[in-house]
């Protein structure tokens, strides 16, 4: 039994996890491409490297420099080295990024926390940045508790099913509107090895809260499972948890890419892009990439709605978003260039120097009005929307939950808690132990945050 005198107050949580986050800077100094801050008229942004991101850095220097005399110094990274890396700056609030990428999860915590400028009254302030185009969804997901706004989308996204349709074809094959996870099973099966190479399903199987685990969560709540019951009892020793997660890594093992263990969106990516695999369930912002003029796939591929089992839909709701540090010392820059990156003028851009299927959609109203965007985007943009419009992010499963999010537990907790959990799945998917050690080891890890939420 586990009593009152073993659970810590808030304060204490808190503090106990900037600690955390704060410990790599105890160890060894690091510098980023901006060197100790940010000054004058230039402000130092710290991104994830996804395709739309590297997009981004290409332009900024011809366009938003070059209109605002602002320069900015870019440090990209691949997703688990800038949540670290991000962590530690904005925890410390050393000031040494003005702006960082962020997602739906970190902000409310990172903005509870004080480490994030408020944006209400930037806002405010820029009409002509248009806050009611951006989506519903979107804008509630970056406001915090005292309701104000703390991040401004880049592009958002839920998840779907990707798959080749001239393979299908060409296998007699046909994917059902509303597909179950079973059915997908069953498909993999039967394209694994319909051309030279080629595998049946790509799935993440790299360790990261954001990486494996967000799939793999999304599998878990259609499957009836949770992370946490609506009094905090952990239940990743379920029925539901073993079976979501044996099917998932079973699936992987059999049907999926090579070195699942190690791949994650990047890496799903490519091999769809290549031709490597036959489906790909994961991100709805990877349709652009898909259809890119120069991709190898454009007008190959097909799109479904994320796969379930026990629940009507099972996609997430994700952005990543501008969030401005607190200690920036030049935040009204900064936030100049958030506007910019998050504006209808930056799609715009994009449509017309790099192609519409590239845009950073999924985070504007506009978006899916504009008769450019919708002609190219025909095959992906509807059902994007309809994804992100249809996403729970309170009741994504079969149960209540304590704590919102749907790929994600909306806690502080839950950064460290889904890495450790991630590297046992991953362990598990790489043959190194089985489902069954990977989950005992996990309950383990999430009776620890039990412990300190039970009762409240």
């Amino acid at each position: 039994m586990r009593t009152q005198s073993r659970r810590r107050p808030r304060a204490t949580l808190v503090a106990a996890t900037a600690g955390t986050l704060l410990a790599p800077l105890l160890s060894g100094c690091w510098v980023g491409a901006g060197g100790a801050g940010s000054g004058g008229d230039s402000i130092n942004v710290l991104m994830v490297n996804n395709p739309q991101m590297v997009e981004l850095q290409k332009l900024t220097a011809a366009h938003f420099t070059k209109d605002t005399g602002i320069e900015v110094n870019f440090t990209v990274l691949p997703e688990n080295d800038v949540r670290d890396k991000i962590s530690q700056d904005f925890a410390n609030q050393a000031g040494q990024y003005d702006v960082a990428t962020l997602s739906n999860y970190e902000i409310p915590i990172y903005a509870r926390n004080g480490w994030l400028k408020e944006m209400d009254s930037y806002v405010a302030g820029d009409p002509a940045y248009d806050e009611q185009d951006v989506l519903g969804p979107m804008r509630q997901s970056l406001t915090a508790d005292d309701g104000k706004l703390y991040g401004q989308p880049f592009y958002g996204e839920s998840s779907f099913l990707m798959y080749r349709k001239d393979v299908f074809e060409k296998e007699g094959l046909t994917m059902p509107e509303h597909p179950t996870w079973t059915q997908v099973a069953e498909l993999a099966a039967k394209t694994d090895g319909a051309e030279p190479g080629m595998k049946g399903i790509c799935l993440r199987g790299l360790p990261g809260w954001g990486e494996v685990m967000a799939p793999l969560t999304t599998v878990v709540n259609t499957f009836g499972g949770t992370w946490f019951d609506e009094n905090w009892k952990a239940r990743l020793d379920s029925p539901e948890w073993k079976e979501a997660t044996s099917f998932y890594v079973d699936l992987v093992r059999e049907h999926g890419e090579s070195g699942a263990a190690q791949s994650g969106f990047a890496e799903c990516l490519n091999n769809m892009t290549q031709g490597k695999v036959a489906m790909w369930y994961d991100a709805t912002s990877a349709a652009g990439s898909l259809e890119a003029a120069d991709s190898p796939v454009a007008g190959k591929v097909g799109y479904a709605p994320a796969p379930v089992e026990k629940t009507e839909s099972s996609g997430w709701l994700y952005t990543w978003a501008w969030g401005i540090q607190n200690a920036s010392r030049n935040a009204d820059k900064a936030w100049q260039f958030v506007s910019w990156a998050s504006s209808k003028e930056y799609e715009q851009l994009v449509g017309e120097e790099i192609g519409w299927s590239n845009i950073p959609a999924g985070k504007r109203a506009s978006t899916y009005t504009n008769p450019d965007y919708r002609a190219e985007a025909a095959a992906f943009q509807e059902m994007t929307k309809e994804a992100i419009e249809g996403a729970r992010p309170n009741d994504p499963g079969v149960q209540p939950r304590p704590a919102p999010g749907i790929q994600f537990v909306g806690i502080p907790e839950f950064t460290d808690l889904g890495t450790k959990v991630s590297q046992e799945i991953s362990a598990a998917i790489a043959g190194r132990q089985s489902v069954d050690a990977a989950l005992r080891k996990s309950q383990q890890l999430a009776e620890r945050i039990s412990e300190e939420y039970e009762g409240r």
